[in-house]
């Protein structure tokens, strides 16, 4: 994780959302909580924990960084649950597949909360599985806490863990443990919903989720790539995977109830956006990666049934393993010297027997009883072990041995050294396939042309065409952005509608001012140049803001575009005023062919634009 995260991750440039937790985080601590009473009360511990970061070295990789150990330690934690959960292999593959995931490579690259938030959730959920075994509460009281003050939104888990607690049929006094440590981390999260509900303007940008919005989170979450063959054996896998018992218990309401409620919700209350939702993603790789454990291991039983390996050994070896939950493969005793050493005649890894000669009790470590290590009940050795039958006595004759029988034990000797191999070039496999398939997606993932918008390239235009003194003006007040992350770019440059900046006010983009101050200082320019989202500017859009209203009025009716740079949901625009009596006709940029009409007509109304995010 840490090495696919690291591919790309100075991609050369921020967009919105990273711009404004650069411009957060490099805020004084007073500062920065000035803005949480007002805006972004969400985010108030990640910017605290980015003011740190960034105190070291401001910067986009810096930046970066807690959101790229947030995704290792994901991936290390979905390991360790497919490891207690299941066997070592299961979460070793568990942990791979989260690895290689596109959506957690991109998360993994952005400076936000959510890949934190994710990282969150998963150490939260081992210590539920480390309580159910008798461990304290307070480790998954407190990590949860920590987790909702990242993102309110994961307080969503605790529907899931209910549900596996459910399953499980849990004990009263593990039911009181686990209300105590919710309670504490609910009662850490009640100051926060309170002032985010006050904030709840800022996701009036989204939308009801529909059919679609669906079929995108369920194809971004549950195979390593949307389409293809891979998608559906990844889909097959998951529906294999669901009989590995505990595992399935954890995993499956972890993957379906967090985007279920939240997508339910949203149709009444827009609320969903898929990173709100991303600590779900690890129960995808859990459930894949059971699934492939029993598809190997039936694949496994089928080849030594076809090499003449009685059904009824492998299929009692395997039962044992199930049941027991043992972390590494059955091993044979080590023999030795002595009367109580090496395997003997009773002694086998599997039942837990000592001894050697045919006495002893051995202890079997299904049952936990004792049984009489006899020849008569003996459980059957391991499948790659081949122990030679104990010695019977002729009646009329030494003591001799079956001659079949060392060409026997040869071929199940072989068979045990060829497993491991088999298993490591299928795990090796299992996640070299889906990781070559998905490169296409991982290399243009790490273009910073896939993000909304490139606030480096806005503000490298800014710095070539804008000329000392020119006016500016930031169409709505939050691309403003552009300005606070690349401040080098904008030197000299006048901020015509500015009034009073974020730090001091309390706001993220500052203060401006009044229509009526804004309407004189236009008055007196002949030129300005506008940073503005690229849907607007000609537009049948209507500011809510006064002051906005005043930009665009006197923009779209007493100047003309003479030049424009478009980059995502930004764009760059010169306007020059126009001159009576004839105005002069706008140009795009590049220039438009003379047949082409200048300002083009205007477009249907858009959707207002996209506040600040959370």
């Amino acid at each position: 994780m840490l090495a696919l995260g690291l591919w790309g991750l100075d991609r050369g440039g921020m967009w919105g959302d990273e711009g404004v937790t650069f411009m957060v985080g490099r805020r004084t601590v007073p500062q920065i909580w000035h803005l949480l009473h007002g805006v972004d009360a969400v985010h108030g511990l990640y910017y605290l924990l980015m003011h740190a970061v960034l105190t070291v070295h401001p910067g986009e990789v810096v930046l970066r960084l807690p959101s790229l150990c947030g995704a290792a330690a994901t991936a290390g934690l979905v390991a360790a649950l497919g490891t207690r959960l299941a066997r070592p292999r299961v979460g070793l593959w568990a942990g791979l597949l989260y690895a290689i995931t596109p959506l957690t490579g991109h998360y993994a690259q952005e400076g936000r909360s959510y890949a934190l938030v994710a990282a969150g959730v998963a150490a939260a959920t081992l210590f539920l599985v480390r309580a159910l075994e008798g461990r304290s509460w307070w480790p998954y009281g407190a990590v949860l806490a920590v987790t909702f003050l990242l993102h309110e939104f994961a307080v969503l888990v605790l529907c899931a863990h209910a549900v596996t607690l459910a399953a499980a049929r849990v004990r009263r006094a593990v039911w009181r443990g686990w209300i105590r440590a919710v309670g504490v981390a609910g009662g850490v999260l009640i100051p926060l919903v309170w002032a985010s509900e006050r904030q709840s303007a800022q996701v009036a940008w989204l939308r009801v989720p529909d059919w679609d919005t669906t079929e995108r989170l369920a194809r971004d979450f549950l195979a390593v790539t949307p389409t293809g063959v891979v998608f559906w054996i990844s889909i097959a896998l998951i529906l294999i995977g669901l009989g590995a018992g505990r595992l399935t218990a954890i995993a499956l309401p972890l993957l379906l109830l967090p985007p279920v409620i939240l997508l339910s919700v949203s149709q009444f209350r827009p609320l969903f956006h898929e990173r709100y939702v991303l600590y779900a993603l690890a129960g995808a790789p859990l459930l894949v990666a059971a699934g492939a454990d029993r598809v190997a291991g039936a694949l496994r039983w089928l080849w030594l049934e076809g090499r003449g390996v009685p059904a009824g050994r492998g299929a009692e070896v395997e039962r044992a393993v199930a049941e027991v939950g043992r972390r590494r493969e059955l091993v044979g005793a080590v023999s030795g010297s002595g009367a109580g050493a090496g395997r003997g005649a009773g002694g086998d890894r599997t039942s837990g027997g000592g001894g050697g000669g045919g006495g002893g009790t051995g202890i079997d470590r299904t049952t936990g009883t004792g049984t009489p290590a006899r020849a008569g009940n003996r459980p059957p050795p391991d499948i790659g072990h081949a122990v030679p039958e104990p010695p019977t006595a002729h009646p009329t004759g030494p003591v001799h041995r079956s001659p079949r029988r060392p060409h026997r034990t040869l071929r199940l000797h072989r068979l045990r050294s060829l497993r491991p191999h088999l298993l490591t070039l299928a795990g090796v496999l299992a996640v070299a396939v889906p990781f070559l398939h998905g490169i296409p997606a991982y290399r243009n993932d790490r273009s910073a042309d896939r993000r909304p918008e490139n606030l480096a390239a806005v503000a490298a235009l800014v710095g070539r065409e804008v000329r000392p003194g020119d006016p500016v003006l930031f169409l709505p007040s939050f691309w403003r952005v552009t300005a606070s992350a690349y401040p080098g770019a904008f030197v000299g440059a006048r901020d015509l509608a500015s009034g009073e900046s974020g730090a001091r006010s309390g706001t993220l983009s500052g203060r401006e001012v009044g229509p009526g101050e804004l309407r004189a200082r236009l008055a007196g320019v002949d030129r300005v140049w506008i940073v503005a989202q690229s849907n607007l500017l000609p537009s049948r859009w209507v500011p809510g803001d006064p002051t906005d209203r005043v930009k665009l009025d006197v923009v779209d009716g007493e100047f003309a575009r003479r030049q424009e740079y478009v980059h995502g949901r930004v764009k760059l625009a010169l306007y020059l005023r126009r001159m009576p009596p004839q105005d002069t006709p706008a140009l795009t940029w590049p220039p438009a062919s003379a047949a082409t009409p200048a300002p083009p007509p205007p477009t249907p109304a858009p959707p207002p634009p996209r506040p600040t995010p959370r």
